[in-house]
């Protein structure tokens, strides 16, 4: 599908150009029909051989059904090694091949269950980490960058199917303790999903709060810049859309990365209801096909109680991620009526031999914060 060979194709230049460091130009077309297209010039480089990867130019089509037609979209820039992305950075997603801009960082502590002890004792001391428990291993929390992102909205129909683009919600601000709306085109990324391009367009992403949240300014790079809505909507919705953990873990090289969100406290029947969701990206990291059949889920509550959810697939789905499809992302949600719980659990996948594997999902903490008397106000005034 598309965003693979997308992914597969950028990733392949991304590589050579930090192996390299060649300035040459290279000429690329990305095809936003059924799949991308990745055409290269002939290497422009007589020492090395190799063409240009930081300013690689790349396109895309109008989604018109024949996919013939490509339109200028932008030119690649490097990649940050070390430091954050600013507010107003253009980027390609490396995994499903969205267009998107930034709109602030945010920095989470990252639990990775993969990291060996030698590198975990690094994070440790690079990082002064905090650590939670797994049975009988401890798990060294390294801090990470992650972005809040606006999604370009003619991207939406080509990842829907492997990413939910109406993923990050808030509980509505009314009696019905229940209710809850989303805000489309809105996402967390890691700082590694980047890979930044710059455009000469002044609206290159086309989303209903881009202009309302950005504004053009030719003499900053990345040209855009946070305007006053931006930076109200992100102090007042702070409690909500503030990314403090993920969690990582990889089973028979099938990833799995949680990150749990508060959403905040409702009353209903003389009782307090506390609500969270949870965004759940599944990577398969090797070659096999593998299809998600049922999810599993152990929750514990404050309270006392433990509760046992069983079902097929995830959201109304079994996704199959194989090497052209590698990844699937979605969100959910959970209520406890007490202040904290936990969650963890177990994924089952079917082989294409019908043979079936469980791929743990790591624990994750439920935690309320201070903010409960402040109700989200979501789309800014």
């Amino acid at each position: 599908m598309a965003a693979c060979a997308l992914r597969r194709g950028l990733l392949s230049i991304v590589s050579k150009y930090n192996q390299h460091k060649c300035t040459h130009r290279i000429l690329s077309a990305i095809d936003f029909s059924s799949r991308f297209d990745v055409r290269r010039v002939q290497p422009l480089c007589s020492s090395c051989g190799l063409s240009s990867f930081q300013q690689t130019r790349f396109m895309s089509s109008r989604n018109r059904p024949e996919g013939k037609i490509l339109e200028p979209v932008g030119v690649f820039e490097a990649l940050k090694q070390h430091g954050k992305y600013e507010t107003g950075q253009l980027f390609l997603h490396s995994v499903f091949g969205y267009r998107g801009i930034v709109l602030f960082p945010w920095h989470a502590r990252l639990y990775d269950r993969d990291v060996s002890p030698a590198a975990a004792a690094t994070a440790a001391a690079d990082s002064k980490p905090d650590s939670v428990g797994h049975g009988s291993k401890e798990v060294k929390g390294k801090m990470h960058t992650y972005y809040q992102v606006l999604i370009d909205t003619r991207d939406c129909p080509h990842i829907s199917q492997r990413s939910q683009t109406e993923a990050v919600t808030f509980l509505a601000n009314h009696d019905d303790s229940r209710a809850l709306y989303a805000i489309p085109g809105l996402d967390y990324v890691s700082h590694e999903d980047i890979l930044p391009y710059n455009s000469t367009e002044q609206v290159p992403i086309q989303h209903e709060l881009f202009e309302r949240f950005l504004m053009f300014d030719p003499s900053r790079n990345p040209p855009f810049t946070a305007r006053d809505t931006l930076r109200a909507w992100q102090e007042k919705n702070h409690p909500w859309l503030e990314l403090s953990d993920v969690h990582r873990e990889t089973t028979e090289n099938i990833r799995v990365t949680v990150i749990p969100f508060y959403m905040g406290m409702r009353e209903a029947q003389n009782s307090h209801v506390y609500w969270w969701r949870y965004c759940i990206r599944l990577e398969n990291l090797g070659n096999e096909v593998v299809q998600l059949r049922e999810r599993h889920w152990r929750i514990f509550s404050l309270s006392g109680t433990l509760e046992t959810v069983r079902g097929r697939g995830v959201v109304g789905k079994e996704p199959v991620l194989s090497s052209e499809q590698p990844a699937f992302q979605y969100s959910s949600h959970v209520s406890l009526q007490a202040p904290s719980g936990h969650m963890w659990g177990t994924f089952c996948f079917e082989r294409t031999d019908g043979s079936h594997f469980d791929v743990r999902i790591p624990p994750f903490s439920l935690e309320s914060n201070k903010y409960d008397k402040a109700p989200p106000t979501g789309y800014p005034l």
